[in-house]
């Protein structure tokens, strides 16, 4: 027997009675986007305070019921504060890597609640996985509107570690391994919640990055979730997201960041993409996801928003084996056909992985990351305008439009990654277009005003 869905968790989008022009499967999105990096891999509570400014002044980018503290959507993508964590949740957590944390929406009834926990820790050992602990998300809702306050989850963080031994990953130097493939079992533990237990939603779960996110708008999510202002919450990189839904029902599950990428813009081949994916289900194999695949289908939720679908695939292209950008740029090609000045292996690349995956097409902006590389990326049509800089003490922030957050110079968008030092960050520093693409550079940041400064209106 399962139990009846809070409203928090209606993302089912059903026509809507009285609405008979409504059609879910046209719903899209409008929003802003920006990300904030530490090119060193720095972690720091500056940074994260950086990316909440960012997401404030890009408020206008998001939008509110007829309730005006009702918003559309908000949230903020950061890199496992594990200092935090092992300060509040009262656990002897394994070290950085060693452990996945997830937020959970949980229904606001305890009997309820309850429920959901005892079969998220059943799923979780079938998974080979234990649940180390849970723990109760603070939250401030005084700030919201009545609409996003009778639909508001119960916040829960829960924290799982491995169980069995061989799960240690590929990757070089063994942390950053292990933690792509506790990636990969989180992720099947998941996509099972999501298929089996109607009464939660797993914003995140992973041992690299954590989500905060909801019903929220851009100026509320510092002050509702009071976790982000503890100087302990550090982070080396953020994506946050103010979210405009065009001809969308708002609801907290359909907030961004989903759990790689913050979207601005539409895929307008969403049917096609979905029903490619779901045909591609029985062909579907890999030897670096455990188990029988088939328990995790459909890998693209019907009920998601067009963001979410193109996150569902993305996350199954990297942890199938794929380096996140590699990933990103199979389902946002350049417009290669006809490119002729472009370089032949890059040109090549296009070609072949033509044949695997088609695009998803936007118009869309996104900002990329998975706790370890971080970018940014415009589809081929190019009407989802954003813009980067590089500052000369090593932070790089790029957004949907300027007048945000940051001065100095600036550069065309592109995307592109590099290594960074273990547990570090990177982020896009150079154009996709150029060919060759230039190695990574502050140029274009002017001496003495590349520093980062908080903008204040007015």
């Amino acid at each position: 027997m399962t139990t009846a869905k809070h409203p928090a968790f209606s993302r089912h989008r059903r026509r809507h009675p009285g609405a008979p022009l409504y059609d879910p499967a046209f719903e899209h999105d409008a929003c802003g986007i920006a990300l904030v990096a530490d090119l060193q891999g720095r972690k720091s509570h500056g940074l994260v305070s950086q990316a909440l400014t960012a997401l404030e002044h890009l408020a206008h980018r998001g939008a509110t019921g007829a309730e005006v503290a009702t918003g559309d959507g908000a949230g903020i993508l950061v890199q496992v504060p594990h200092r935090f964590l092992a300060g509040s949740l009262g656990l002897d957590l394994p070290d950085p890597g060693g452990y996945a944390a997830g937020m959970v929406f949980l229904p606001v009834d305890e009997d309820d609640a309850a429920k959901a926990r005892r079969q998220i820790e059943e799923l979780a050992v079938e998974e080979g996985l234990a649940v180390l602990g849970w723990r109760d998300v603070p939250v401030e809702p005084g700030c919201l509107g009545d609409s996003a306050r009778r639909a508001m989850p119960h916040m829960a963080q829960l924290v799982v570690v491995p169980t069995g031994p061989g799960h240690r990953g590929d990757g070089p130097g063994g942390s950053e391994g292990d933690a792509l493939a506790l990636d990969r079992l989180a992720f099947c533990l998941r996509k099972r919640v999501e298929h089996e237990v109607d009464a939660a939603y797993v914003s995140s779960l992973s041992a690299r990055t954590l989500v905060y996110k909801g019903m929220l708008t851009g100026n509320q999510l510092g002050e509702f979730f009071p976790d982000l202002s503890d100087p302990t919450f550090d982070s080396g990189l953020a994506l946050v997201h103010s979210r405009f839904s065009t001809n969308t029902f708002p609801s907290w599950p359909l907030a961004h960041p989903y759990r790689y990428l913050a979207h601005n813009g539409e895929i307008n081949t969403l049917r096609g993409n979905r029903n490619w994916m779901r045909a591609r289900e029985a062909l579907l194999a890999s030897d670096l996801i455990p188990g029988d695949l088939e328990r995790l289908f459909p890998i693209c939720d019907p009920d998601g928003s067009d963001s979410a679908s193109f996150d569902e695939v993305l996350e199954l292209l990297h942890l199938g084996g794929r380096s996140l950008p590699h990933a990103v740029l199979m389902m946002i090609p350049e417009a290669w056909e006809n490119h002729t000045a472009m370089d032949p292996a890059r040109r090549a690349f296009y070609r072949y992985h033509a044949s695997l995956m088609e695009p998803w097409d936007g118009p869309a902006g996104v900002v990329f990351t998975d706790g370890t590389v971080a970018g940014g990326v415009l589809d081929r049509n190019g009407l989802r305008p954003a813009r980067y800089w590089v500052t000369d003490d090593g932070l790089v922030v790029l957004a949907s439009e300027k007048g945000w957050c940051a001065r100095g110079g600036s550069s065309p968008v592109g995307c592109s990654s590099s290594t960074p030092p273990r547990g570090g960050s990177s982020t896009t520093t150079r154009s996709r277009r150029s060919s060759p693409p230039p190695t990574p550079t502050t140029s274009g940041c002017k001496p003495g005003r590349s520093r980062w400064e908080t903008c204040r209106p007015g």
